[in-house]
């Protein structure tokens, strides 16, 4: 199962240097002028999960495969977006194709950095990104509402897009609808302002422990659940580094987790996602999963074969697996438990199934 998170942000807030770090690369140019980005870049980041290596050691296996995230930087948009000012409509199609949404905030001031507005103001930038956002649903809605292509809606849909025009037209937040619908069937919407969101402030070095003003009056006003300080500088420096440079350098700015680490566990907190294992001589592997997932969906991932002919699935908690030191002594110990097709998969099992083709 594959996820995007999308970067946006207006132009010099740091998307491309943050990109850069996340995955690692110079794939994205980064430059002092506006609309650097142009075509979207993608890059596709392993998940660091420590609990890979303390299963393939046990397992003895030949390869570890970590599962991944993708992060896709989408060129600054401006004022205007949604009526083609700067480079307009097309970079508002770019967001619709990811699962959520970074918010890339500017929370530093710099004389060598151009900033497109003339003072550093993040509620303010936020604001009008999220405006062009919703104007440019507000144009979807209005066209899908339109009576010759309501046919091509059906009765669900319609009534969410009835439900975001109205709530849209009243300046109301969207509360009615994500409490009264499932996530699956708003992101069948299409929305862009249903999209889940992080916020991630991007600092100077000297703020990136415990923010500045800036920081403060952004978390005072969109709290702290789905907001990160970052800074974008700091993490494309420790990716230069060796492993050994690179604790060195974190312990001696006081960084205990990389902004990386901290996004990807944001991501998945958003995305309500789940890790599961399979382990084996081999190889160890991690997947991807939609939290509640049963166990012929997981197998799924696997191959669509494995869902169609699932019959059963040996399950060992990861905790279970670690202290009994693999699958033999799990089954000997009475921690395997044989699952079936209502069993939901739950973070962190180690699964072998069974299935018939």
């Amino acid at each position: 199962m594959s996820f995007k998170c999308g970067i946006v942000g207006l132009p010099n807030v740091g998307k491309s240097t943050l990109f850069n770090a996340l995955t690692n690369s110079s794939k994205a140019q980064a430059a002092n002028f506006p609309f650097c980005t142009i075509d979207p870049n993608i890059g596709i980041v392993p998940v660091p999960d420590y609990r890979l290596k303390n299963l393939a050691e046990i397992s003895k296996s030949k390869k570890i495969i970590n599962t991944t995230i993708s992060f896709v930087d989408i060129a600054g948009l401006v004022k205007g977006a949604s009526k083609g000012e700067g480079l307009g409509n097309k970079f508002l199609s770019h967001i619709r194709e990811v699962d959520a949404i970074i918010h890339m905030i500017r929370c530093f001031e710099s004389d060598d950095i151009q900033n497109v507005n003339p003072s550093v103001d993040p509620i303010r930038d936020l604001e009008i990104i999220e405006t062009e956002m919703m104007l440019a649903d507000l144009e979807s809605i209005q066209k899908r509402l339109e009576k010759n292509n309501k046919k091509n809606v059906d009765n669900e849909e319609l009534k969410i897009l009835e439900i975001a025009l109205e709530c849209i037209n009243k300046s109301e937040d969207f509360s009615v609808l994500t409490s009264n619908y499932e996530k699956k069937q708003l992101n069948q919407s299409g929305l862009l302002s249903l999209k889940p969101k992080i916020f991630v402030c991007n600092v100077d070095e000297k703020s990136v422990q415990n923010g500045n003003k800036y920081t403060k009056n952004f978390i005072g006003k969109f709290g702290e659940e789905n907001s990160l300080i970052v800074s974008a500088d700091i993490e494309n420096q420790i990716n230069q580094l060796n492993f050994e440079e690179k604790e060195n350098y974190m312990e001696m700015i006081g960084l205990n987790e990389t902004g990386l680490n901290k996004l990807i566990k944001k991501g998945y907190e958003i995305l309500e996602l789940d890790t599961y294992f399979t382990s084996g001589p081999e190889e160890t592997r991690a997947w991807t999963i939609q939290k509640n997932c049963t166990a012929p969906k997981a197998a799924g991932e696997i191959h669509s074969d494995f869902e169609k002919g699932f019959i059963r699935a040996e399950t060992i908690s990861y905790d279970d697996f670690i202290a009994n030191n693999g699958w033999v002594n799990s089954k000997n110990n009475g921690k395997m438990r044989l699952e079936g097709k209502d069993y939901i998969v739950k973070d962190g099992d180690v699964l072998n199934f069974r299935f018939n083709t």
